[in-house]
């Protein structure tokens, strides 16, 4: 399974897609095509919690108070199928490998990933 959830309007998910062949993945804009219950277990599978896959930097998440919350993985399940701002830009699977956000290592890493295949 080689898929790319990102966001057509986000500088940041469109400028690491530039350097991806993504015709090799399949492409989800997760404003257009919700991210489904079973998508969203498997990404967790993967990255180990749902608090990995969720953005502290999306807007609702200040506007919403959830800063001064303790919030519980089953919180952050329920946000981020409520919400699709929640989920950090973007997540790409490859096999069994998953690559989440922009940080420079995990771009760093996505590109030798990306050699492989």
């Amino acid at each position: 399974m080689r898929t790319i959830y990102f966001l057509k309007t986000c500088n940041t998910s469109l400028r690491i897609l530039k350097n991806l062949p993504t015709d090799k993945f399949e492409l989800i804009d997760i404003k257009s095509q919700p991210i489904s219950l079973c998508q969203l277990d498997k990404m967790k599978k993967l990255s180990g919690s749902y608090e990995n896959l969720f953005s502290r930097r999306a807007k609702k998440y200040h506007q919403m108070g959830l800063k001064n919350q303790d919030l519980t993985e089953k919180d952050y399940r329920r946000l981020l199928l409520d919400e699709y701002t929640f989920l950090k830009r973007p997540v790409i699977v490859i096999d069994n490998q998953i690559f989440i956000g922009s940080s420079k290592k995990n771009e760093a890493s996505l590109l030798l990933a990306v050699a492989k295949i």
